[in-house]
């Protein structure tokens, strides 16, 4: 009776280590539909190689609805993203897309990541994430993401900020 409880119970923490690794694929698998890929023409990324990036240069991209209209802009810098929402769009700071999707799901993790490399020693503290949320009465006014890291995270934030901004501006009532 022991062994075939013991053999019982094996299979069961199998199953259940299967059943996560299809849902970690799942998981990714939706991620990746959620979002639009920002396509680079090859002519601007050559260019890019050939020139390099600038210490200080701020590269200002529109955040637009499928609709055409822009409802805010990003500015990006060697160690900063900043984004700045459009003065007649009105988006909900306690909205679930900004902080269950884009604050829990994006920029916690990546924070915790960061902690986590800087108490390894394979990171500076100076260089870990730093993310603020300005609002002001409900509404945002802007989120500022320091020390964002490589180009990889800085197309995810990109990417999580364009389907986070967008999903607001789609729930709020009287769009300017």
């Amino acid at each position: 009776m022991k062994s075939f409880l013991e053999r019982r119970i094996k299979q069961q923490e199998e199953e259940v280590n299967y059943l996560r690794s299809f849902l970690e694929v799942v998981d990714s698998l939706l991620a990746e539909r959620s979002f639009r890929r920002v396509e680079i023409k090859p002519a601007a990324e050559a260019a890019a190689r050939q020139t390099g990036p600038s210490p200080v240069a701020s590269d200002s991209v529109p955040i637009m609805t499928t609709d055409g209209v822009r409802i805010a802009s990003m500015s990006v810098s060697p160690h900063a993203l900043e984004l700045i929402p459009e003065a007649t769009v009105n988006l909900d700071s306690n909205s679930p897309p900004l902080r269950s999707f884009l604050v829990a799901k994006v920029l916690e993790p990546m924070l915790t990541k960061d902690k986590e490399a800087a108490s390894a020693g394979s990171l500076l503290p100076d260089n870990m994430l730093t993310y603020d949320v300005e609002q002001e009465g409900g509404r945002l006014k802007a989120v500022v993401i320091r020390n964002y890291g490589d180009d990889r995270r800085l197309l995810e934030l990109k990417n999580a900020i364009r389907w986070t901004l967008r999903r607001m501006y789609e729930k709020t009532p009287a769009k300017s």
